[in-house]
């Protein structure tokens, strides 16, 4: 019984956060080390890992949560392995080394919670998206975990004056450095922009990368509010 079942086990600890298979995240906890993860994620745990929904420190982030664009997130603490996954999306597992990511909410999985964070508004697209566009920005030195629904694409924008474009309901995450603004090509309405309807488009430039995913979904994707 065990012999077909081999290759499924788990792999020895290499680092904080890695990939098991594309769908699922490992995570090695340890006693004064949290992590913030997203509510419903835990798909199974080894060794003595305690929960808390909404903790404190979320509590006091989301007073500046105006437009509902928080993750719901729970505080992860103890020791062993904590398996996470989302609905059988790709994990994109990150290691900040005191840089940083801005990241669509519904793409955030799980971080260390040593790291700084907060709910951010992009600026430059007033005009294009009502109220503007938010994003959770993630700083420090630690680790972050995307979802991406598909195997992404990593772009990387490199530094010249060159833009690159995106759609809105594809974006993952990106560089928060690069610099952002918001495109409209009336003449290709029926052909560019595939959440909207409309063709707009968010165009980055500068050093940094964006991460795209293959599909989109206008309900559960970059929610931009008039």
């Amino acid at each position: 019984m065990n012999q077909p079942l081999a290759g499924y086990a788990p792999a020895p600890v290499a680092a904080r956060m890695e990939n098991h298979g594309n769908h699922m995240l490992k995570v090695a906890m340890q006693t004064g080390n949290d992590l913030f993860a997203r509510v419903g994620s835990m798909a199974a745990y080894e060794g003595f890992v305690q929960y808390e929904p909404n903790p404190p420190a979320v509590r006091q982030i989301a007073k500046d949560w105006m437009t509902g664009e928080g993750a719901p997130l729970m505080k992860c603490s103890g020791d062993g392995l904590l398996y996470l996954a989302d609905y059988g999306a790709n994990v994109v597992v990150i290691n900040l080394n005191g840089d940083g990511i801005s990241v669509n909410a519904t793409n955030l999985l799980a971080f260390d919670s040593h790291l700084t964070w907060g709910v951010e508004r992009v600026k430059g697209l007033a005009k294009f998206a009502g109220q503007g566009l938010w994003n959770t920005r993630i700083s420090g030195q630690g680790w972050v975990a995307l979802t991406s629904r598909g195997k992404p694409i990593v772009v990387d924008c490199g530094g010249g004056e060159d833009e690159t474009y995106v759609d809105p309901d594809a974006l993952v995450a990106w560089s928060p450095n690069l610099k952002v603004k918001g495109k409209r090509s009336f003449k290709a309405q029926s052909l560019i922009g595939r959440g909207s309807g409309e063709a707009f488009q968010m165009a980055f430039s500068g050093q940094g990368i964006v991460v795209v995913q293959p599909s989109e979904d206008s309900t559960d994707r970059l929610r931009v509010r008039g």
